[in-house]
C-alpha cells in the first residue's frame, strides 16, 4: 500500500495530519489601513454605480442630442442632393447652348453665304437708281467716350 499519509473518507481525499492554517492576527493600523481600502473601493463603486445611472432629464436630454442630430444629418443630405440635381441641370443648360450657338452659327454662315452682294448693288444701281454719296454728302460726326450719341435737330439734306 502507497503510504502518502492520504485517505478516503467518502467522496473526498484527506490529507492525514493537516491543521488549518491560522491567520495571524493584524496590528490596529492595518486593521485601519484595510477598511480604508475597503471604503474607498465601495466609494469609487458607488461613484460608478452613479456615473451609469441616468435620470429623466440626462436622457431627455440626450434624445433631444440625437434628434438634432438626425434632422442635421438629413438636412445636409437634402442640400448635397439639390446641388447635384442643380449641377446636372446646370450642365444641361450649358449643353443646350452649345447647341444654340453652333445651330445660330450654321444659319448665319448660311444666310451669309446666301446673300450675293454685287447682285444687291447692282439691283440698287440699275434698277432702284441709287447713286454712291459725293464728298458733299458726308457728314463725318465725333463722339467722346460714349457709344452713343444725342441728335439735337434734323440731319442736314444734301445740296
Amino acid at each position: 500500500m502507497d503510504r502518502n499519509n492520504y485517505y478516503i473518507n467518502g467522496n473526498t481525499v484527506r490529507r492525514v495530519g493537516t491543521e488549518p492554517v491560522r491567520r495571524e492576527q493584524k496590528s490596529r493600523q492595518q486593521q485601519q489601513a484595510d477598511r480604508r481600502k475597503r471604503s474607498r473601493r465601495n466609494a469609487a463603486r458607488r461613484n460608478r454605480q452613479r456615473a451609469l445611472y441616468m435620470n429623466r432629464g440626462y436622457v431627455a436630454f440626450l434624445s433631444i442630442c440625437v434628434v438634432i442630430s438626425a434632422v442635421a444629418a438629413f438636412l445636409l443630405v437634402r442640400i448635397q442632393m439639390d446641388i447635384k440635381d442643380r449641377m446636372n441641370n446646370i450642365a444641361t443648360l450649358e449643353s443646350q447652348i452649345t447647341d444654340l450657338k453652333a445651330d445660330n452659327d450654321e444659319r448665319y454662315k448660311r444666310i451669309t453665304t446666301s446673300v450675293d452682294l454685287n447682285r444687291i448693288k447692282d439691283i440698287a444701281v440699275n434698277e432702284l437708281g441709287m447713286d454712291y454719296a459725293g464728298q458733299d454728302q458726308v457728314i463725318y460726326y465725333t463722339v467722346e467716350k460714349t457709344n452713343y450719341m444725342d441728335q439735337y435737330s434734323d440731319i442736314p439734306e444734301g445740296k
